[in-house]
Parts: structure tokens; C-alpha cells; sequence
């Protein structure tokens, strides 16, 4: 009996929600990284402090420098640019540290943006789609052994509604039970159909 997938109701709708959860997952991710951009626009300030705070305290020492080599006055001169310089870097500092804060802050609000859209699809879609992909290789195991149709035939006969198994035979127990093999045909088609398989001898 060969096996394959079927454009049935719920082959269709496995395969829709294949496409949801991706388009979800990347939907999510994209919305993580535009966060994420946002919040380090907030280091900029952090930036432009550091790099003027860097700038003058350069400055202050370059001029501290050339100020200490007047003879006799030169290191009291100094003391005043070598404060200021200080101050300077302080600043530049407090920068790094405003971007280091931003720049964690950032990761941390994209990481929490992702956790309840893939959570819901580790461990929501995920196991189901485990789940689905193991019953259909079963299913396909089942058809390929020699009394795999019979066994699946059952499994139609307990899980099917009547007026779908009456279709097939009016008294489709009594031909499942003597054998007949169109009816097992058509009962293990109606099992491996509900799977979105589909069989064909």
C-alpha cells in the first residue's frame, strides 16, 4: 500500500498552521530586534557624553602639560587643569555607563518580548506537531506490514462516526470481521485519511 500526504481537511489545516507559527515566529523576532533598536537609541546621550567628556579631558591635560613647563608657578598652574581633567573623565565615564546600562537593558527587554511567543510554541504547537508527525509514521509503518491494514481498519471501526463507517457497508463490522478486502481497504484509507494520509494499493 503506498503512503502519502493527502490535501485533506487536516493535512490543510496542519499545513496552515505550519505557516502561522512561522509567519508568529517571525513576527516575534522582528518585533524583538525593533525593540531592541529602539531602546538603544537611548544610549546616543550616553555617547556624545562620553566622547565630549573623552574630548576635554584631553584637552585639559594637553593644556595642564604645556602650563607646567612655565618655570617657578608651572606645578601650581597645573593642579587646576589636572582637577578639571578628572572631572572630565569622570563624565566620560558616567557615559560608558549609561550605555552599558541601555545596552543591557535592551537585551533584556528583547529576550522578554520573545519568551511567550516561542514559549507558546515550544511548548504548544511543538508537541502536538510532535505528536501529529508520530501517529502518521506509525500509520505508515502499520500499512507497510502485511496485517498493518487490519489493524488500522480496527482502529477506523472504534474511532469513526457510524454514519461515515455505513457508507462503506451497511454491516461493515461483519465484513471487516470475514476479511473482505475492499472493505478493509476503505476503512484503513478512512484511519490513515484522518491522519492526512492517504493510501492507495
Amino acid at each position: 500500500m503506498k503512503i502519502y500526504a493527502d490535501r485533506s481537511p487536516v493535512f490543510l489545516r496542519q499545513l496552515l498552521t505550519d505557516l502561522l507559527v512561522a509567519v508568529w515566529v517571525y513576527a516575534a523576532i522582528r518585533f524583538a530586534l525593533w525593540l531592541h533598536d529602539l531602546v538603544q537609541r537611548l544610549a546616543v546621550p550616553g555617547r556624545k557624553l562620553e566622547g565630549a567628556g573623552g574630548g576635554l579631558a584631553d584637552n585639559l591635560a594637553d593644556a595642564g602639560g604645556k602650563v607646567g613647563r612655565v618655570p617657578l608657578v608651572g606645578d601650581e598652574l597645573t593642579a587646576p587643569f589636572t582637577r578639571a581633567a578628572d572631572a572630565a573623565r569622570a563624565v566620560a565615564e558616567a557615559g560608558r555607563d549609561q550605555q552599558e546600562l541601555v545596552g543591557q537593558l535592551a537585551l533584556a527587554l528583547s529576550v522578554a518580548a520573545l519568551v511567550f511567543p516561542l514559549g507558546l510554541v515550544l511548548f504548544g504547537w511543538l508537541p502536538l506537531r510532535v505528536r501529529w508527525m508520530r501517529r502518521a509514521a506509525s500509520a505508515k509503518a502499520l500499512a507497510a506490514a502485511p496485517a498493518g491494514r487490519d489493524l488500522l481498519a480496527l482502529r477506523a471501526l472504534v474511532g469513526q462516526p457510524l454514519r461515515t463507517l455505513t457508507k462503506i457497508d451497511p454491516d461493515v463490522a461483519e465484513a471487516w470481521r470475514r476479511g473482505d478486502d475492499a472493505t478493509v481497504d476503505a476503512l484503513a484509507a478512512l484511519e490513515l485519511r484522518r491522519l492526512g494520509l492517504r493510501g492507495g494499493r
